[in-house]
């Protein structure tokens, strides 16, 4: 993207047939404002533009895109493990996955501050999860028939939802943010 304040926005079309624009009754979506930010639903080449929040305030770090395709990765392991141990060693096994599940959840979670942080796992673990659920042409599977393999399944979902949308923990030596204190 370059720094233009006009970049990527649609060049206005000179000579006939348009008509002036007098008024605000004839400014449709997308017009141009004096600051030069877009109102409403513009067209193509300027989504976003005016829109606080749409766009990250700067581009992500690599350490961070490693941090979460590292987060993937072991969603992905610790899916495909769960799998297998919950059925193998039932009950003890189901609570060992769940465990393993929560504790990958938690630990994205805060290494990386963000929500995102689980979701990156999360997404891992529910494509290791789904693709050994589906079994094979000749019948076998990974997953038994039985109530395991549905908490399994739940459960895991169940402590994603939990980590992704619990709230942050204060950071140390930081004032409360109550007012009177």
């Amino acid at each position: 993207m370059s720094g233009r304040k006009g970049a990527g926005r649609p060049k206005a079309k000179s000579g006939g047939g348009g008509g002036a624009r007098t008024g605000g009754a004839a400014r449709g979506a997308g017009a141009t404002r004096a600051d030069g930010a877009t109102s409403g639903a513009a067209g193509a080449g300027s989504a976003g533009q005016g829109v606080p929040g749409l766009w990250p305030a700067s581009p992500p770090r690599p350490w961070r895109i490693a941090a979460y395709v590292g987060l993937v990765i072991l969603g992905v392991v610790v899916g495909t493990a769960g799998s297998l141990v919950q059925s193998g060693f039932f009950p003890g096994g189901l609570v060992l996955a769940l465990v393993a599940s929560a504790a990958l959840f938690y630990g994205g979670r805060t290494a990386t501050g963000t929500a995102f942080g689980v979701g990156a796992p999360a997404a891992g673990w529910l494509i290791a999860v789904i693709v050994l659920s589906l079994g094979r042409p000749e019948g076998d599977g990974v997953f038994d028939a039985g109530l395991g393999p549905v908490v399994y399944l739940l459960g895991g979902a169940l402590v994603a939802v939990m980590c992704a949308t619990m709230s942050r923990s204060p950071q140390p030596g930081q004032e409360s943010g109550r007012l009177g204190k």
